[in-house]
């Protein structure tokens, strides 16, 4: 796929758009597309990448390509008439197709314990229940909370469009019985049924997901992401730069542009405190009435509003209160043999060293030599039927683990593939090491590996600006699911957010 987008140095037009959407992840596309197509409003996104789709674009290197954010979508994607399938349609104009990632989308290993996610609640149940019978009756508890959790969550998900008057009466009432759950950690909430440490392990495989293990992170955002891949998995045909390369054809056909290598300074604003356009890096100013930001919600206050402004006072102590997502460290490999000849999977591997996720992750935050807290190992070659056709007898996979901000710090400030002798050092060791664990969870691969690119934190504050590389925004912290200044509607008149800060995580949640 080329890349998406029209360069700022080719795009001529700057004049009589509607609204300017800062930032190209899947949820500005979808603001974008819908207030153009439903709205009648020509809109005009602005992205600091040299192409569009944030964490749904895709990158190339001689014979492979590699997704840097999609690596599966819950299954309910695959019928048709469902909400997500339905968004999913109407942003990219009815061109997505979707395959299913199969029978098993996740495969959990804690230790030398292995155990797959079948798709579908029944068969989910009934895999656990395998390995761990004598949890039975635990685990039906534990699925109970899971549905009341996800059921509650329809009122936080309607308060967050009301005004702001009303949204507050519904937080102090109707959200009583979601904050129930919100509130509680995963740890909580599994202490209260599972006993088996390695099945609460295996429950909480997937948390780098969202980005924070048990005893951190709020037991919602836990509930919400096994639900959602209880239908199963699926992967948009061709890779996830279709997203963005549809999205922006409708734009264009309403009138509206996706403009890459634009990055934006500061939002503009009038002397009455409204919304009056951006000015770019460049000094470049784009007049419009309404700005939607999907650069997140610290970059959009700390960075983007101007200095003094009372609202990056009260959007400082959300961060300090909540805090940022864990950083991440990506392995992009390309493998000289198909996956077919390989027999690469089509889902997904977490590794995990022991059952105690908290503790891993202490340990190896605090300590980088330490055994790694998971691992995520992808193949999104495997899973794309289109691939053998762009990149006939290659295949590609990643490797992602956790990181920790401070061992980047040093390099703050420093430009991308300039960084120096002593970072190329640091990012040999990791990937090193991470080809290792790779070879030891697939040893297929090991002799095949051809290509192989580490993407550290500081990558991530490069190309999409969020501080400390913190991929997922701002952390999934059962303080996160309390603060009324985390809505699309923004003190500041004519500036919306949109994306996963908003809400929740990952490619459905910055969609809806």
């Amino acid at each position: 796929m080329a890349r998406v987008g029209i360069p700022y140095s080719r795009h001529r037009k700057w004049e009589g758009y509607d609204a300017l959407v800062i930032g190209s992840g899947i949820g500005g596309l979808a603001v974008a597309t819908l207030l153009s197509r439903f709205g009648g409003w020509r809109v005009l996104v602005l992205e600091r990448h040299y192409t569009a789709g944030g964490f749904t674009h895709s990158f190339t290197r001689p014979g492979y390509e590699w997704d840097v954010g999609v690596h599966y979508i819950g299954g309910e994607v695959l019928q048709p008439d469902s909400l997500l399938a339905r968004l999913f349609s109407v942003v990219t104009g009815g061109r997505i197709r979707w395959v299913s990632l199969g029978d098993v989308y996740d495969r959990i290993v804690v230790g030398d314990r292995v155990v797959d996610f079948a798709a579908g609640e029944k068969a989910w149940r009934e895999g656990l229940i395998r390995h761990f019978p004598h949890q039975a009756q635990g685990l039906d508890g534990y699925i109970r909370e899971i549905k009341a959790a996800t059921h509650s969550g329809e009122a936080y998900f309607i308060q967050k469009t009301l005004p702001s008057a009303l949204s507050h009466v519904i937080r102090a009432t109707v959200l009583r019985r979601f904050y129930r759950y919100a509130d509680q950690t995963t740890a909580q909430i599994l202490a209260r049924h599972i006993t088996d440490p390695f099945l609460r392990a295996v429950l909480t495989g997937q948390y780098g997901d969202y980005g924070l293990p048990p005893k951190r992170s709020s037991f919602f955002i836990q509930a919400l992401l096994t639900q959602h891949y209880w239908p199963g998995a699926a992967y948009p045909v061709g890779g996830a730069s279709q997203f963005a390369a549809y999205a922006a054809r409708v734009l264009e056909a309403q009138g509206g542009a996706v403009v890459v290598q634009a990055e934006v300074d500061q939002i503009l604003l009038d002397p009455r405190g409204r919304v009056r356009g951006v000015r770019l890096k460049n000094g470049h100013e784009i007049p419009a009435s309404h700005v939607i930001s999907d650069a997140g919600f610290a970059p959009t206050f700390l960075h983007l509003l101007p200095s003094g402004h009372p609202v990056r006072k009260k959007a400082q102590e959300v961060v300090q209160r909540v805090g940022l997502s864990t950083p991440h460290l990506a392995l992009y490999v390309g493998l000289d043999r198909s996956d077919a000849e390989l027999d690469l999977p089509k889902f997904n591997l977490w590794v995990f060293p022991g059952p105690d996720h908290d503790a891993n992750v202490a340990q190896y935050l605090s300590n980088p030599e330490a055994s790694f807290p998971l691992l995520f190992i992808s193949f999104g070659s495997a899973r794309d039927p289109d691939f053998p056709r762009r990149y006939p007898g290659h295949a590609a996979l990643q490797v992602i683990t956790l990181a920790n901000w401070a061992w980047f710090r040093p390099w703050v400030g420093t430009a991308w593939r300039r960084r120096g002798a002593e970072y190329e050092e640091l990012k040999a060791r990791f990937t090193e090491r991470l080809l290792e664990a790779l070879y030891q969870a697939v040893p297929q691969v090991r002799g095949h590996v051809a290509h192989a690119e580490l993407s550290t934190p500081l990558s991530t504050l490069t190309f999409t600006g969020h501080p400390q590389g913190a991929i997922y925004g701002l952390a999934h912290t059962p303080t996160r699911f309390r603060e009324p200044l985390l809505r699309p509607r923004t003190p500041i008149p004519g500036l919306y957010l949109t994306g996963s800060d908003v809400a929740t995580a990952g490619v459905a949640g910055a969609l809806v």
